[in-house]
């Protein structure tokens, strides 16, 4: 049986499912697949996200802190030094990576790398530490991607398309869409109320974390226009995070927009069934799978910090990109509700993408790759 390693840094606690069904499908093919997993950094352990299996191996991580930055070392288990595979994630901080990719002759595993190809949020995309990201690009034996943005980037590097497995990063949202199958009429009306929309309000929400990056100031500057245009407009606002106080800011001056903090599960999914359309003007990554399983169009701008999902968002087929300034995104989102043929069309197209972008199809693609990078030779 052969014997493939994943290695994570801290395990997440969204990731828990993605393993558990990875290392069944490994085994239903004959591979033994171990997953070996260190601890969050100080900073990282605020947002407690951490998942724990009871298979895993958990080794002790050392930090160092440059700045404002972590690097780890992250120890290797001397009892899987006999694997045949061994995937990374693909992040300059990792010291523990180098020996394995810049000493890859001394080692029996073949090397994986899954990754981005790039650090989407970068300030200094041209700077030395993305030129040493793409330095190592090719010094692996596979690349795990996480969408076909990745892919795209990996080719431009001249690195072999038939050694890269696009994964379609995804999350478990089989419970979310059972959320939202589960609310009843009455819980919207009972939520309406609440909220005091008024009969026939139309509706945007915002769900995810409060940061600059996410553009607040830029979507309530929109939604002031839409607003005016569109009297019974209302805006509804899920998460918190460190620019939580511009929003309830904003809404003390407009009792249109509403604040409801960070909201899970059923709860979650009843606003989400509330809403007509999702606002997101600032970066975008996996919660874009969260308006696809509610069919709601997705709205962003072009010239965000976006992660690599942004390649779910087709502009114009399942959701709008817009370019320009909070006017023209304004625009956009009213001229998208106010011609319901468009909006069916990008709403069945948005419920389209639930079912192409799951986790099960994840599971899928990755454990084809891992047998396929088993079976061909080493890269070098």
């Amino acid at each position: 049986m052969k014997k493939v390693i994943i290695v994570q840094y801290r395990l997440l606690h969204y990731r828990l499912e993605l393993f558990e069904r990875l290392q069944k499908a490994c085994e239903a093919r004959g591979i033994k697949l171990h997953l070996v997993h260190g601890q969050p950094t100080k900073r990282e352990e605020k947002k407690r996200d951490v998942g724990t299996l009871s298979w895993a191996d958990v080794v002790v991580n050392r930090y160092f802190s440059i700045g404002s930055k972590d690097v780890i070392w992250e120890p290797f288990p001397a009892q899987h030094k006999d694997a045949d595979l061994v995937v990374f994630m693909q992040e300059n901080r990792l010291l523990s990576n180098y020996p394995w990719l810049l000493l890859r002759g001394l080692h029996k595993a073949k090397v994986g790398y899954w990754g981005h190809g790039r650090n989407f949020q970068t300030r200094h995309p041209t700077g030395l530490l993305e030129k040493w990201k793409q330095f190592l690009v090719g010094r692996v034996d596979w690349w795990f991607a996480y969408t076909d943005m990745t892919k795209d980037i990996l080719l431009s590097d001249g690195y072999p398309v038939e050694r890269i497995t696009v994964l379609d990063n995804a999350i478990d949202n089989e419970g979310f869409v059972a959320d939202l199958a589960a609310i009843t009429d009455d819980r919207l009306a009972e939520l309406r109320g609440e909220l005091g929309l008024p009969e026939g309000a139309q509706v945007g929400l915002y769900c995810g974390s409060l940061y600059p990056d996410k553009r607040l100031d830029y979507m309530v500057a929109a939604a002031d226009k839409i607003q005016a245009v569109l009297p019974n407009f209302h805006l509804l606002i899920i998460g918190d995070g460190p620019s939580a106080s511009e929003i309830k800011e904003a809404a003390v001056s407009r009792p249109w927009l509403h604040w409801v903090g960070v909201r899970k599960g059923a709860e979650k999914a009843a606003y989400f069934r509330l809403a007509d359309v999702v606002l997101n003007p600032g970066l975008v990554g996996l919660h874009v799978l969260d308006a696809f399983c509610a069919g709601l169009p997705m709205v962003t701008t072009s010239d965000a910090r976006h992660s690599p999902e942004i390649a779910y968002l087709k502009d114009g087929e399942n959701g709008l990109i817009v370019q320009g300034d909070a006017d023209a995104y304004a625009d956009a989102i009213i001229a998208l509700l106010q011609d319901p043929s468009r909006y069916a069309q990008l709403q069945a197209a948005a419920l389209a993408g639930a079912q192409r972008y799951t986790l099960q199809n994840m599971v899928d693609s990755f454990v084809d790759g891992i047998e396929r990078c088993l079976l061909m030779d080493r890269k070098f």
